[in-house]
C-alpha cells in the first residue's frame, strides 16, 4: 500500500514537472516573439534597433531555457554541481544578457505616447526607485544567496516543488535588479554615482566569492564533499567572469560619461 502510494506520488510529481515545462516553453517562445514584434514595430517609427540587443535577448532566454527545461533541472534536486550551473545561468548570466537587451527601452519605443508616459510615471515611482537602489539589490541578490545556503531553505527546496521554483524565480529577479542597478543601460529615474555603484559591485563580488569558498570548505547538509568542492569552485570562477564583465561595462560607461565634459572644457580653453 505504501509502495503504491509512493509510486502514485512520484507519478503526480512527474506530471506536474511536465506541465510546468510545457508552460515554460510556451512563455519562452512568447517572450521571443514579443521582443521580435516590438523590434519590428519600433523600427517602423524610429531608427533601427541594434541587432546586438536582439542577440542578447535570445541568449538570455536561452540561458533560462537551458536552466529550467534541460536535464539539469531534474539533476539539480540531487546534484550540487547541476544546482550551481543553474544558479549561474539564472542568477548571473541570464540577467546580464537581458539587461543588455534593454527590453524596457524597447517597450517605451514601441508604446504610444500616452502609454509610454504612464509607464514612465510607474518607473519614477518610489517603490521602483527603492528596488533599484544598489544597496537594496545587493541585499536581495547576495544576501538572498547567503540566506539560501546558510539556512534549511537549501535542503527544503529539493523536497518542495513550489519552493524550488520560487527560489529560481527569486534568483533571476534578484540578479536582474542587481545588474540593472549597477549598469545603466535602461532608463533609470534616480541615478547613483559611478563611485557608489562601483563600491557596491566590489562588495557583491567579495560576498559572492567568500560564500563560494565557504561552500567549498563546508558543504550544505546532504551535499557530498566532492560535489561541494566542484560546485564551490565553479561558483567562484564563473561568478568572477560575470563580475569582470560588469566591472568593464561600469568603467566603460564612466569613461564615456567623463569624455563630453573633458572635450567641452578643451573647447572652452581653445576659445
Amino acid at each position: 500500500m505504501n509502495h503504491s502510494s509512493h509510486n502514485h506520488h512520484d507519478n503526480l510529481d512527474m506530471i506536474s514537472i511536465d506541465v510546468m515545462q510545457v508552460a515554460l516553453s510556451f512563455l519562452f517562445l512568447l517572450a521571443l516573439f514579443a521582443y521580435f514584434f516590438a523590434v519590428k514595430t519600433s523600427n517602423r517609427r524610429h531608427k533601427q534597433w541594434p541587432f546586438s540587443r536582439t542577440i542578447f535577448w535570445i541568449l538570455g532566454i536561452c540561458c533560462i531555457g537551458v536552466a529550467t527545461l534541460s536535464p539539469l533541472q531534474i539533476m539539480s534536486h540531487s546534484n550540487f554541481v547541476a544546482h550551481m550551473i543553474i544558479h549561474f545561468l539564472i542568477g548571473m548570466l541570464a540577467p546580464l544578457f537581458i539587461v543588455c537587451s534593454a527590453p524596457m527601452t524597447l517597450l517605451l519605443r514601441t508604446l504610444h505616447v500616452k502609454q509610454a508616459r504612464l509607464l514612465t510615471r510607474l518607473l519614477k515611482s518610489r517603490l521602483n526607485q527603492m528596488f533599484l537602489n544598489p544597496i537594496v539589490t545587493l541585499l536581495l541578490n547576495i544576501g538572498g544567496l547567503w540566506l539560501l545556503y546558510m539556512s534549511p531553505l537549501f535542503s527544503m527546496m529539493s523536497q518542495n516543488h513550489f519552493l524550488h521554483w520560487f527560489i529560481h524565480v527569486h534568483l533571476f529577479i534578484a540578479g536582474y535588479l542587481f545588474t540593472l542597478s549597477i549598469i545603466y543601460i535602461e532608463p533609470i529615474p534616480h541615478k547613483y554615482s559611478f563611485v557608489f555603484r562601483s563600491v557596491v559591485l566590489l562588495i557583491a563580488l567579495a560576498g559572492h566569492g567568500i560564500l563560494s569558498k565557504y561552500l567549498y570548505a563546508y558543504p550544505p547538509n546532504g551535499v557530498p564533499k566532492l560535489q561541494a568542492e566542484i560546485g564551490g569552485y565553479f561558483m567562484f570562477y564563473a561568478g568572477d567572469m560575470v563580475d569582470v564583465i560588469l566591472i568593464y561595462i561600469v568603467c566603460y560607461q564612466w569613461f564615456r560619461a567623463s569624455r563630453p565634459r573633458a572635450s567641452s572644457t578643451t573647447k572652452l580653453d581653445n576659445v
